[in-house]
């Protein structure tokens, strides 16, 4: 069995989707999303704001990410989902 990639599993599609999900939390335009983005400083995100964009993430790539794991910047997100989905 070979697996093939489509679309919506190529890294810059996980990118784009990744960044909605996190735009969409605070109404924030996508481009204003840098990978450097500290979300806290940055972007003003509080610990509810994280746990809403995890399980958002959660459901969206059928992943699951671990308590323990840190986000501290966008490109966090975007790494841990390319990794895991």
């Amino acid at each position: 069995m070979y697996a093939t990639t489509t679309a919506a599993t190529t890294p810059k599609n996980i990118e784009q989707q990744v960044l909605r999900i996190i735009s969409k939390r605070k109404a924030i335009k996508t481009t204003r999303l840098r990978r450097t983005a500290s979300l806290s400083r940055d972007l003003r995100f509080d610990t509810v704001d994280l746990v809403d964009i995890i399980l958002e993430l959660e459901r969206s790539f059928h992943i699951y990410v671990p308590d323990e794991v840190p986000f501290n910047t966008v490109g966090d997100f975007v790494r841990y989902v390319r990794a895991h989905a």
